[in-house]
């Protein structure tokens, strides 16, 4: 019961540092229309900067340089590259494409300038542990479970209660409506990217943290376990996104808490575990967990 419990706690911690990145993939979906795929190497560039400079800086300042960076850096890449090319979102499928190309061009820079080494992100929970009755976590899981609940919710109430928030969901439900309406099209994606890239950096940080190594030049990679949460709750649907998130960290941490016994079904599967909950759920819901059915008309 005990190991249960363990494996229960664990992913509810992978759960909530996966709804940060998830919740970035919906928020910029419901801008734009469009699926970051570089929404990985906008973790692991908001978790690098966290990395080297904490030194100078203490952890605190550069975890905000690294989350204001990267947030500049995603809003940047939106405004400049993909609104410059084509930025019609019926047209988001050409913008989907280009941050493969953005994807590449980052993992490759940050790969060679992190090379084989494992980066500290000098967080203040380090390796410790706390026991909670029978059940003994890291202080970086429950950090992460407690950050999280309140950025998620921060984000929520942005969503609710805010001007960029209403207008975010005007767009969401009819483009030209909203624009003949005043909404600053413009200015809503472009503030979705940067809020995407800030939480990215954010989630980052958890990622490396203990029992994590470190930060390396794969940890971006993680980030696409968040990407089936999304597809999961419905890529427009942030609550489906938080509980999509949750399904595939309690997933991925009772798999691998339970490898001996499915060992028929291979070592490692774990990691690609999230994946095929997602394959069962769209086959069964095509349209995610949240995902609204489109109607026609015919």
């Amino acid at each position: 019961m005990t190991g249960f419990l363990d494996n229960v706690l664990n992913g509810i911690a992978l759960g909530s540092v996966y709804a940060l990145v998830a919740l970035g993939f919906v928020v910029i979906f419901k801008a734009s229309g469009v699926m970051n795929f570089a929404h990985g190497s906008l973790l692991l560039l908001g978790g690098y900067l966290t990395a080297v400079l904490h030194d100078d800086l203490g952890f605190a300042g550069a975890l905000a340089v690294g989350v204001l960076a990267t947030a500049a850096v995603a809003g940047a890449m939106d405004r400049f590259l993909l609104q410059r090319g084509d930025p019609d979102p019926r047209h988001a499928h050409v913008q989907t494409i280009v941050t493969i190309g953005v994807d590449i061009v980052l993992l490759t820079d940050l790969a060679r300038r992190i090379g084989g080494d494992l980066l500290s992100m000098g967080d203040p929970w380090g390796d410790s542990v706390s026991g909670l009755g029978p059940i003994t976590v890291a202080d970086s899981r429950l950090a992460a479970i407690v950050v999280s609940a309140v950025v998620i919710g921060a984000v929520f109430a942005l969503f609710r209660f805010t001007p960029w928030g209403l207008s975010l969901r005007a767009a969401a439900e009819d483009v030209e409506a909203a624009s003949l309406m005043g909404v600053r099209l413009v200015r809503v994606r472009t503030l979705a990217w940067c809020l995407a890239g800030a939480l990215a950096a954010l989630a980052a940080v958890f990622l490396a943290a203990f029992p994590a190594p470190g930060l390396e030049r794969t940890t971006g990679q993680i980030a696409l376990k968040a990407f089936p949460a999304a597809i999961l709750g419905g890529m427009a649907s942030p609550t489906g996104a938080l509980a999509g998130s949750m399904i595939i960290g309690l997933t991925e941490a009772l798999v691998a808490g339970y490898q001996s016994d499915l060992h028929v079904l291979g070592e490692g599967f774990g990691d690609v575990a999230p994946y095929a909950v997602m394959i069962v759920v769209l086959l069964i819901r095509p349209t995610g967990l949240f995902g609204a059915r489109g109607a026609a008309r015919v």
